[in-house]
C-alpha cells in the first residue's frame, strides 16, 4: 500500500521570473503528483502536493533548490488542509497569481 501525503508549500527568495512555477509543474508531473503551483502577490511561490509519500517529500525538498536562476531564501512546509484539496487537480496546473 502506497502512503499518501498532502503538503502546503510557500518558496520565498527570488522565485519569481525564473521559470519556478513550469519547473515545479513538471517536477510534480513527472513523480506523479497532484496539486497546483501559483505566484503570489507578495513575491512567493504557493504550491499544494498530493500523491505518494515519498515523492511529495521529494519536490518539497527539491524546492529548496528550485530551477536554475531561482535564489531560494526560505521553504515553508505544512500540511495540507481541505482548503487546499478543493484546489488539487490531476494535470498539476499553473494557477493565476493570488
Amino acid at each position: 500500500m502506497i502512503d499518501m501525503l498532502v503538503i502546503h508549500v510557500r518558496v520565498e527568495g527570488t522565485v519569481q521570473g525564473v521559470g519556478f512555477r513550469n519547473w515545479t509543474a513538471r517536477e510534480a508531473r513527472m513523480r506523479g503528483l497532484s496539486g497546483f503551483v501559483r505566484n503570489r502577490h507578495d513575491g512567493s511561490v504557493e504550491a499544494v502536493f498530493s500523491g505518494d509519500a515519498d515523492a511529495v517529500s521529494a519536490l518539497a525538498e527539491a524546492c529548496g533548490r528550485g530551477p536554475i536562476g531561482a535564489r531560494v531564501e526560505r521553504v515553508d512546509v505544512r500540511p495540507g488542509c481541505e482548503d487546499d484539496l478543493a484546489f488539487v487537480a490531476a494535470s498539476f496546473p499553473i494557477l493565476p497569481t493570488a
